[in-house]
């Protein structure tokens, strides 16, 4: 059996509908979870829907329904988006199911068993916004005299009865994890974020929240209800069969990567190892915090007017077009910024002028002129030079996405591609046709084996025009396959005036 590999996005908070972050961490970790399948490993991907906590109950209330139709109704969207994208998840999960509650209230009681919980008032600083308690020293003055979170939103004077769960306790534990595996955290900025947080000292953590009924209720106090991150936080392990599948959980737990924002690294890099080392449980493998997607520079804000929808992104410019410039033009890890101008310019640059050019005039002359079939011609050292190229190529696209070095994968995956259109160009096959057809055969059978390695390996990024590409090209080696007037893979893109 192979070996598995787990992958995770944050689940995402369905307050409102998806905006293109949204859609950056799903095709990002779909992209991976796809690569990880070609190496041959047993992959389970989940992402889905955190549902509960109190600015969900606002929300709802604003609107006039319940927090249950807000649920129902936003998840459906994300649901949506994952579909339209091609997210070849395995699990779309959503902290609402029965399942889930069950785990979560499994971790809970494990973390109880430990002596970590213990009943207790709490009196401090919560952002609705984040579902994040702070410290007086993290906050910010804002306008008027308001206090802000570190992430900018406000904070409100928070007192009720709570349950604390001991995270001071496992201030050294999680100093001495970072410090033993390097790669828990990455990039390295955010491991150094957190381990200047962690080394600054931890304070008990409330966990829970009367002041509203929606949401997971604890074990034993029914008028508590879980704070949200424990029970967000747990759709991984609910994910790999927690409590009751001990077989599921052999095998996918530990998760291999947890794949996040950067703004709730801290949730998954602190809480979330002491909730697991409380509960005796096995540790995610690394947890990467990647960067925020700005538009044309600027983050995105609903009160500027500037957040974009990706569903009619990719509805404009394909869904394809979209996933590759996210994963092309963005370092993974760092910030990076988009516009349609971008998107555009991007995808006609690498998949219509370079890319599905090659692959149309090779296939469009073999189909005209050879009635779609190439015969064994004469070989030269040209031939074996341009594979060589090919080869190198995919192989420096297979060693960076396995680094989660995605941007730089595809960049040496280009490599290859324009070598491929330096070959072309320079072996003439319309000249040959009429001066050496023998040659002309063999360069074309060396093209057709060059494009078809570039198509399978850059699949994970853009799977569904490269499944069609290799359908155009037929089983490798398949005896009496006729290639047929191919329709074009990467049409031209226009910018479009409704964008």
């Amino acid at each position: 059996m192979s070996r598995p590999y787990y992958i995770s996005t944050a689940i995402h908070y369905p307050n409102g509908r998806p905006h293109i972050g949204h859609a950056y961490e799903m095709v990002a970790a779909d992209a991976i979870a796809r690569f990880q399948r070609a190496q041959g490993r047993d992959v389970f991907f989940q992402t889905g829907t955190d549902e509960h906590g109190l600015k969900m109950v606002k929300t709802a209330r604003e609107r006039d329904i319940s927090p249950r139709e807000l649920a129902d109704e936003m998840s459906s969207y994300f649901s949506e988006m994952a579909d339209k994208l091609d997210i070849s998840c395995d699990r779309f999960i959503r902290t609402s199911e029965p399942a889930h509650y069950a785990a979560s209230q499994a971790i809970w009681q494990a973390m109880a068993d430990a002596g970590d919980l213990y009943l207790d008032r709490y009196e401090g600083w919560y952002s609705v916004r984040d579902e994040a308690f702070y410290e007086e020293k993290e906050l910010t003055g804002g306008e008027g005299g308001d206090k802000l979170s570190p992430q900018g939103t406000p904070v409100e004077w928070t007192a009720e009865e709570t349950w604390f769960f001991r995270l001071s306790k496992y201030q050294q534990p999680l100093l001495d994890l970072y410090n033993a595996q390097p790669d828990f955290i990455r990039p390295e900025s955010r491991r150094n974020e957190i381990m200047r947080f962690v080394e600054g000292g931890l304070i008990d953590l409330s966990v829970s929240r009367t002041s509203f009924d929606w949401g997971v209720p604890v074990p034993g106090s029914p008028d508590h209800v879980m704070y949200v991150w424990v029970d967000a936080l747990t759709n991984y392990l609910t994910g790999a069969g927690y409590p009751g599948d001990a077989e599921r959980m052999a095998r996918y737990w530990p998760a291999d990567l947890h794949l996040i924002g950067k703004d709730i690294v801290r949730f998954h890099a602190v809480y979330w190892p002491a909730f697991l080392m409380s509960a005796k449980l096995p540790l995610p493998k690394q947890v990467f915090g990647h960067g925020f997607l700005l538009n044309r520079g600027e983050k995105m804000s609903k009160s500027v007017g500037n957040v974009v929808d990706p569903m009619e992104l990719a509805d404009l410019y394909g869904k394809d077009a979209l996933r590759y410039f996210l994963l092309r033009d963005v370092s993974f890890g760092n910030d990076g910024t988009f516009s349609d101008e971008a998107i555009v310019t991007r995808a006609n640059a690498d998949l219509s002028n370079s890319f599905g050019n090659l692959a149309q005039r090779t296939l469009a002359f073999i189909a005209k002129n050879l009635d779609g079939m190439v015969e064994q011609g004469r070989a030269d050292p040209a031939d074996d030079a341009l594979i060589a190229e090919v080869h190198a190529a995919c192989e420096g696209f297979d060693k960076a996405f396995a680094d989660l070095a995605l941007s730089q994968g595809i960049e040496a995956w280009m490599a290859g591609v324009f070598a491929c259109n330096q070959y072309i160009d320079a072996q003439a096959p319309w000249a040959l046709r009429k001066t050496d057809p023998e040659r002309m055969h063999a360069v074309l059978g060396t093209l057709l084996k060059a494009i078809r390695r570039l198509a399978t390996t850059i699949q994970p990024v853009v799977p569904g025009s490269a499944a069609i590409l290799l359908g155009q090209l037929g089983p490798e080696d398949a005896a009496g396959f006729r290639i047929a007037p191919p329709i074009p893979i990467f049409p031209r893109l226009e910018l479009k005036e409704e964008a």
